[in-house]
Formats: structure tokens, sequence, C-alpha cells
């Protein structure tokens, strides 16, 4: 799976089951701001990020995610870890 694969498939289910404006999603934007991530909504992206790319993160994999550039690496790089 490519960047661009990993980025369509986060964002559709952003914008599916998080509620959020296609338009809110860009690049450098705040993740937490631009979802309004309370310390649940955290566990149902973790539990969306589960089963659409079969990784799991921990509350630490958050701590270097500020935008949604971010986040993208963040799952990115957890799917080459995955791949070896």
């Amino acid at each position: 799976m490519n960047k661009e694969e990993i980025i369509q498939k986060i964002n559709g289910f952003l914008v599916e089951e998080f509620e959020v404006d296609q338009d809110d999603i860009e690049p450098d934007a705040n993740l937490k701001e631009t979802l309004g991530l309370d310390s649940l909504d955290y566990v149902d992206l973790v539990v969306s990020i589960e089963s659409n790319f079969g990784v799991k993160l921990v509350e630490a994999d958050f701590l270097e995610v500020a935008s949604f550039k971010s986040f993208y690496d963040l799952i990115e790089a957890k799917l080459k870890a995955k791949a070896v």
C-alpha cells in the first residue's frame, strides 16, 4: 500500500466514522483539534486503524503526532515495520 492509498483510506474512514468534513482534512492541520478528539475518540481511532490496516497503535505512538501528515507517516511506518 503506497502513501496515497494510506491517506485516502484514512481520510475515508475519518469522514465516514468521525463525521469530519473532507475540506477540514489538510496535511498540516492539527489532528486533535480538527477531529475534536477526546480520550474515548482516540480509542475509536485506534480501533479503526487496527481494523482498516491490521496494525496496533499504543498511546506512546501519538506523542509525536500533531498533524494529519504526521499521522499518515505513523501509519505508513507501522505498515512498513509489519511487512518486514
